[in-house]
């Protein structure tokens, strides 16, 4: 079932892969926007950049919400505080988080820091201006290397093995708790290995597509068994939305309200799988360069699509 969304809708992380593609949706619907983002180094600010100016260049069109912008850090509360106060969003998305297992090994601080306290600080600005209805982009891979397959919103997640997957499941109880203080209608949304037009340059699909067209290695981690759930950013925005409408449906209705659903596409697929297709895509023989398995990564992502 999907519900319509009642704007503005205030999205952090707006420029990034996800928040980008749902930001362009929100608008093509009639929806102001109002976006967020620090523009982290991760990767080239360039491709953020790129995708502002289409966000931009879409909205105030006949039909299409306007869009507002601000550069600026979720632990900001100041800067944070001031521009939630000025749009006061109907809807909030949290999508801004540092993402990455292997780099959160290097700086667990760090990522304890942008994506609790950066959630925490969200939550604190929705709640200042009465925001009762909230999104919280988590991630599959709080559920570890569960070995109840496929994984479903109610099974254990008490043994995450990265500070990445530690901190977003964090997340899912500081947003449960909020929930419960402040009769707050949150939903937190686990998406799952997500792939598309514009993704990250460090996500394999896009990664192994350079690399295999230039002729070069690709790293396989482990012997190729592994497998990820690849689930299209279309969906994800789709099941966002979804979700945004009925956290906005139980905030209207004056109760608190908590729910996980995973996001994905429930077709696990292998590493050699997926290394095959993008060479046959291509059109070139991929050559494979043997690595160990790496620390933090998880054997499989699989969402149990029930809920």
């Amino acid at each position: 079932m999907t519900h319509s969304i009642d704007g503005p809708v205030l999205i952090t992380g707006a420029v990034g892969f996800i928040g980008s593609h749902l930001s362009r949706s929100l608008l093509s619907a009639g929806v102001d926007v109002a976006g967020l983002d620090n523009f982290d180094a991760f990767y080239d600010r360039r491709r953020k950049e790129a995708n502002l100016a289409e966000t931009t260049g879409l909205a105030g069109g006949e039909g299409v919400g306007r869009f507002s912008f601000l550069e600026g850090d979720i632990r900001d509360a100041a800067a944070l505080g001031a521009f939630v106060t000025e749009h006061r969003p109907r809807l909030v998305v949290h999508i801004a988080a540092l993402a990455g297992v292997r780099p959160s090994i290097a700086e667990p601080a760090r990522y304890a820091s942008v994506n609790v306290d950066g959630l925490v600080s969200v939550l604190e600005a929705a709640r200042a201006v009465d925001c009762r209805a909230v999104l919280f982009a988590s991630s599959s891979s709080v559920y570890g290397n569960n070995r109840t397959v496929p994984f479903a919103e109610d099974h254990d997640v008490s043994a995450p093995i990265s500070p990445y997957a530690a901190t977003q499941r964090a997340g899912d109880l500081m947003c449960h708790t909020y929930s419960h203080l402040f009769d707050m209608a949150i939903g937190a949304q686990r998406l799952v290995t997500v792939f598309g037009p514009a993704q990250r340059p460090d996500l394999a699909i896009s990664k192994f597509m350079r690399l295999i067209a230039a002729g070069e290695p690709v790293p396989m981690f482990g012997d190729g068994s592994t497998s990820r759930d690849y689930t299209f950013v279309g969906d994800i925005v789709a099941g966002i939305l979804a979700a945004g409408g009925r956290v906005q449906q139980e905030a209207a209705a004056g109760r608190g309200f908590s729910r996980i659903w995973n996001l994905g596409g429930s077709e696990p697929v292998t590493l050699r799988e997926m290394i095959d297709a993008i060479a046959e895509t291509v059109g070139r023989p991929a050559v494979i360069d043997p690595q160990p398995m790496q620390p933090g990564d998880v054997d499989r992502t699989w969402a149990d699509l029930t809920r």
